[in-house]
């Protein structure tokens, strides 16, 4: 079942891809299989079926997950980073998606430093302004952006959204397409060492419109792997 399943997502991150109006159809999507309270079995078989890339919200789940899983694949944190989680954060992640504050940013430069690794980053925005959520605002990103960018232990990648869990999906197409606006507009700029290749956004319930506009990560998990289990 869960082969089956993620070759129907990927089947419609094509077909998504090929809806797109003001994106390049050609752009390719990377699929990261969220694995959050799924199980080894689970994540093999998912591997084995063509996944290569992995995301986890919980640095603890996601340490005990690295030393059993026995599969070479790329390692994603989408989820909060606390500080004081910063070295273990590095030691097993190759792309840190939620960078959202300049302090963060500070503690995971300096476990990168002390691990000798230049560790890849995305930059968490809440466009949004949700409350509940992680990511920093319109009106903190450039700051934020170039704070990030001055650090010779971090890279730079791109951005993350999360949209709002709207009731209708569409709703989350202007928050989606003013995020790749803004995309468009840190990729063009000058920087010192980022690479700005990355815009991460949309989960199951969106992922088909965040794809349609710009997104080139997206993070599905209950549409692999089912519900989650507690």
């Amino acid at each position: 079942m869960i082969a089956e399943r993620l070759h129907e997502v990927e089947a419609e991150i094509e077909r998504a891809r090929l809806r797109r109006v003001r994106v390049a159809k050609e752009a390719e999507v990377c699929l990261v299989a969220v694995t959050k309270n799924h199980d080894i079995a689970a994540m093999r078989e998912a591997i084995d079926a063509g996944v290569g890339h992995i995301g986890e919200n919980r640095i603890q789940e996601a340490k005990e997950k690295f030393e059993r899983l026995d599969r070479q694949v790329k390692w994603h944190l989408i989820g909060h980073l606390q500080t004081n989680k910063a070295k273990q954060a590095v030691r097993y992640f190759d792309l840190i998606h939620s960078i959202d504050s300049g302090h963060l940013a500070v503690a995971v430069n300096k476990a990168a430093e002390a691990l000798d690794k230049v560790q890849d980053v995305l930059v968490q925005v809440n466009l949004a302004e949700e409350e509940s959520k992680s990511g920093i605002r319109r009106d903190g990103l450039m700051e934020l952006l170039r704070t990030v960018d001055s650090m010779e232990h971090l890279r730079l990648c791109g951005l993350m959204l999360i949209a709002p869990n709207y009731a209708d999906v569409e709703e989350c197409r202007p928050l989606f397409r003013e995020m790749y606006e803004i995309f468009c507009k840190i990729k063009g700029m000058e920087w010192q060492r980022a690479n700005i290749e990355y815009l991460s956004m949309g989960m199951t319930h969106d992922y088909r419109i965040a794809v349609e506009e710009g997104a080139n990560i997206v993070r599905v998990g209950t549409g692999i792997f089912g519900q989650r289990q507690y």
